[in-house]
């Protein structure tokens, strides 16, 4: 725990005046314009490059080198960009995100013509949605006091489903019923997408004072940060979870060509899954007080779990609407609570650090996982991959609920 006064967003269902005393509403509506869009962009270039790997005949293996390459140079900067965030740039970390965002995008419509390509372009992608998603946290922190920090933390992450979403049901309405939809109309609107984001970048602005908890703010050690009770299974859980949404939906696409499922049913069954955990996110705060943090994060975990056997088995379509349903009620939650959990656990002024430390470690997961991934898919097929992941979403689950448990 910290020694801050107001580490722990406190108990949400107060009354709604206080509830709106300290948010800052011009902040948290800049904050929800430029999560939405910058999620939408990401979502749809993402699945639209994995289904121009499949026009370049490329193997399973490469677009899993192609998935980790999203994260290989912001892995690398996350924790840099934790500190510069700390000296309270948290608004120039988006506004930077937003341009580099931008830049990939175009190079996606302008020149998709190889995996190098492809490879170079998800980099530069990662490296501004890490820009961005950094920034974003903070502000979230930032735009909300004590009570209603827990709030804006859902509200945040039902932006980032909503972006997601939407950039899903762009895919299904162009893709129609082709298994390969049109690749340059969808990298197109990704751009354009990103024209959007970079302007709405701007809409959030940096704190007009330094508080003076920064003036006097000395550098936390990583490992001191790592030491925190329960911070390193809450940081195991978040990248298990980010890990399990990103091969969802790079590999989605996949198991559907597999089972010849056409495009727009994989455009419904991603927003199906985003859509459900935007509803699941607006009882956040009430389910945290009603069942517990411990608790919850087990019990979203093994839901989680249960939904990835469900998708990996040879069921049929209507069965894995069923498992995308399961899947946006216990990724939904659990993704937030990690997010929320950091918060909670880091010092005052450490927390973009503590914070980017997550997306360290969700960008190794990210990494990694679809590397291996694609090993996997080329032996036992892409419901292998869905297995494996429900094996882990299970154990780090259990593990975080255990490490946590206090209430």
């Amino acid at each position: 725990m910290t020694d801050t006064p107001d580490a722990r967003p406190p108990k949400a269902g107060g009354a709604p005046a206080a509830a709106k005393s300290d948010l800052n509403w011009p902040l948290f509506i800049a904050l929800m314009a430029s999560t939405i869009t910058v999620n939408a962009v990401v979502s749809l270039s993402r699945v639209t490059t994995s289904y121009r790997a499949v026009e370049l005949d490329l193997s399973v293996v490469w677009i899993g080198l192609i998935a980790a390459g999203f994260s290989l140079v912001p892995v690398l900067l996350a924790v840099q960009v934790g500190r510069f965030i700390d000296r309270g740039h948290d608004a120039r970390s988006v506004w930077f995100g937003a341009l580099l965002m931008l830049l990939a995008s175009a190079g996606m419509w302008w020149r998709p013509d190889s995996a190098l390509d492809l490879l170079v372009f998800s980099i530069l992608l990662g490296f501004g949605h890490m820009f961005c998603m950094a920034g974003q946290q903070m502000i979230a922190v930032r735009c909300g006091g004590p009570n209603t920090r827990e709030h804006v933390f859902g509200y945040h992450m039902i932006a980032i489903a909503t972006g997601q979403g939407l950039g899903l049901v762009l895919l299904g309405w162009l893709g129609g019923d082709t298994q390969i939809p049109p690749t340059g109309e969808l990298f197109a609107l990704a751009m354009a997408g990103a024209v959007v984001a970079f302007l709405a970048a701007f809409g959030v602005r940096p704190e007009t004072r330094e508080p003076a908890h920064r003036k006097s703010a000395e550098h936390v050690r990583v490992l001191d940060l790592l030491r925190q009770r329960g911070l390193v299974a809450v940081l195991l859980s978040s990248i298990v979870t980010v890990t399990a949404f990103e091969l969802m939906t790079v590999y989605l696409p996949l198991l559907a060509i597999e089972r010849q499922i056409d495009t727009h049913h994989v455009g419904y069954l991603l927003a199906t899954r985003s859509a459900v955990s935007i509803a699941t996110r607006l009882f956040y705060a009430r389910l945290v007080v009603t069942v517990g943090r411990a608790r919850l994060m087990a019990a979203s975990m093994a839901m989680g779990a249960f939904a990835f056997v469900i998708l990996g088995l040879p069921v049929s379509l209507a069965t894995m609407y069923f498992g995308v349903v399961m899947l946006g009620i216990g990724l939904g939650i659990a993704s937030t609570l990690t997010f929320s959990e950091v918060v909670v656990l880091a010092p005052l002024h450490a927390r973009a650090t503590a914070l980017s430390l997550r997306v360290t470690g969700n960008r190794i997961g990210q990494m990694l996982v679809p590397a291996i991934a694609g090993v996997v898919a080329g032996v036992t097929g892409i419901g292998g991959v869905m297995l494996i992941l429900a094996a882990f979403l299970a154990a780090s689950g259990a593990f975080t609920h255990f490490s946590i448990k206090r209430d």
